[in-house]
């Protein structure tokens, strides 16, 4: 009952819950606006180049403007920031399609859908940052984050869905329009809500103390054969995916001939084996062996390569661009975790950043180059592709050697750490490094394990036993009793969340087991966002930025 409370608690938030509609909305339209731009660059120039090349610049932007673009999160209110861009694009979306209307030239429609791109880099740092200031506790904050990634998956196969339907009447214009419509649908939710409060110089301040430590002390050929092995993978699935995504529009009309609504279809199979593969990832992530799954995920996008490129039916294409994305996104999450474990915390912020720009390199690269090399023979190309995804499988499983089979290190009671509420929605690699991060204390019957008043140090997971919390009034007097405690409750993340020095005492009431997490590790796990739409289903709607290297 206390999720299902937490969910309600959610619901009775005005301000969250609008917010979260109105996301939703907006990621139906972006998914729209992917299926018909893909299919009116086509249709405008009939040229794999000119197709390739959109692709591809419709990435690029988050290469060089992500980092830009989580500083202005920082440093501005981040309401303003999401109204500002929402407006601006969707008066891009009113252009093109008045462009559309008037068969104006296709390299018009390239450059707008570009500066568009360039906006909506902005959004991803600033909603994650925004959606926290709007719970009212901190026990809204995970089934916050859990109602936010469910609805972006749901998006993930409704918006093409929808964008389907549009393409099938013939209705391009309209979907450019409808897409416009549901950015004034956010900023009209955006206008009523409260402005983004900053984030607290002392927050700040650990946040970036856990994203650069002193490298100086790391052996780097301790871990450079596997990383190696990481980057070929992880190079192989983004060109892959990133060509998966744009020459679906080849597919659809010239080899399926499932006509513009074909498009949309395909892009709404995407989604659905995304939204699959990220979920059944989340449940092999704490394997004791992560290279059956790592070779799962290559067999599986690798077979529906084959498949799409060998079928004539076009219900059979379905099922196999499903499968195709599934393994995709499984082997992103796969090789995400792995990353986490091979890489040194004092190098990990940097590293991933590296590699997540390196992997949007890679997409980029795919989606100008598959299309081009596609458009006479797709089906050789997927043959080519999947040939090329189980060579990378293969490769990182060797380079990454017992990385692969060995189990992390992860004492038993910092496992508590996933079945956190707070924690809903959040990536399961970064779960994961949170529990190897944990410290385990074992508190003896009668001990403060946190004194009102005192600065606020720690996050707590109680594993077994008791505690009490009490409380002295603000104007002083008798101490009273607000509650009891017990295995799998949580404390100590009031003052972490807000800055505010202890607001109650703790105290042991049995032998007690805490799994404990220090500020900074605290604040890089919830300040991570949202984790079940992963980078390259989000890359290919044109919704994420990579990390800060």
């Amino acid at each position: 009952m206390g999720v299902i409370d937490a969910y309600r608690r959610v619901l009775r938030n005005g301000p969250l819950t609008r917010l979260l509609v109105g996301e939703f909305v907006s990621s139906i339209g972006d998914w729209l606006y992917l299926v018909a731009l893909l299919v009116i660059i086509w249709t405008l120039s009939n040229d794999p180049l000119v197709l390739g090349i959109v692709g591809a610049a419709r990435v690029l932007p988050y290469v060089v403007l992500s980092i830009p673009a989580g500083i202005v999160a920082d440093r501005f209110d981040r309401r303003l920031i999401l109204l500002t861009t929402d407006i601006i694009r969707g008066l891009l979306m009113l252009v093109i399609a008045g462009l559309v209307l008037a068969n104006a030239p296709v390299i018009l429609v390239v450059i707008l859908a570009i500066v568009a791109t360039c906006f909506a880099t902005f959004f991803s740092p600033a909603i994650g940052a925004y959606l926290p200031t709007l719970v009212k506790d901190e026990s809204e904050l995970g089934p916050a984050n859990s109602a936010w990634s469910s609805l972006d998956n749901l998006a993930f196969f409704v918006g093409p869905a929808i964008g389907a339907l549009l393409l099938g009447l013939g209705s391009l214009p309209l979907a450019f329009i409808l897409n416009a419509a549901t950015f004034g649908v956010v900023a009209v939710v955006l206008l009523g809500l409260p402005a983004g409060r900053p984030i607290p110089p002392a927050a700040e301040e650990e946040i970036a103390k856990a994203r650069s430590a002193p490298a100086a002390v790391v052996d780097r050929r301790s871990y450079r054969r596997p990383l190696v092995g990481l980057t070929v993978l992880n190079v192989a699935t983004g060109f892959v995916f990133g060509g998966l995504g744009v020459i679906t529009v080849v597919l659809a009309l010239d080899v399926f001939h499932a006509g513009d609504a074909g498009t949309g279809l395909l892009n709404s199979a995407i989604g659905v084996g995304g939204v699959v593969g990220a979920l059944v990832a989340g449940a092999l992530v704490l394997r004791r062996r992560l290279a059956p799954p790592l070779v799962l995920g290559a067999l599986l996008l690798a077979g529906g390569l084959v498949v799409l490129g060998g079928v004539d039916a076009f219900a059979f294409a379905l099922v196999a661009m499903a499968v195709a994305s599934g393994g995709s996104l499984l082997l992103e999450i796969v090789s995400t975790t792995l990353l986490q474990r091979v890489v040194p915390d004092a190098v990990r912020g940097r590293t991933i950043g590296v590699m997540e720009t390196i992997s949007v390199l890679a997409y980029s690269a795919g989606s100008f180059v598959l299309p081009v090399v596609g458009a006479d023979q797709p089906g050789m190309v997927m043959i080519g592709s999947a040939i090329l995804i189980i060579a990378a499988s293969l490769v990182a499983v060797v380079l990454l050697g017992e990385w692969a089979v060995v189990e992390p290190v992860i004492a038993p009671a910092a496992r508590r750490i996933a079945q956190v509420d707070l924690f809903a929605g959040l990536p399961p690699a970064r779960l994961e490094a949170a529990m190897r991060a944990a410290t385990i204390r074992d508190v003896a019957p009668g001990t403060v394990i946190i004194n009102q008043g005192d600065e606020a140090d720690f996050f707590y997971v109680i594993d077994a036993g008791r505690v009490e919390v009490t409380q002295v009034p603000p104007g002083g007097g008798q101490s009273r009793v607000l509650r009891q405690m017990g295995a799998g409750e949580v404390f100590g993340e009031i003052g972490l969340l807000t800055g505010v020095p202890r607001t109650a005492t703790v105290t042991a009431m049995t032998k007690v087991t805490l799994a404990a997490l220090d500020k900074s590790a605290f604040l890089e796990l919830v300040s991570s966002g949202p984790g079940l739409t992963y980078s390259l289903l989000d890359l290919h709607r044109g919704g994420i930025q990579p990390a800060e290297a």
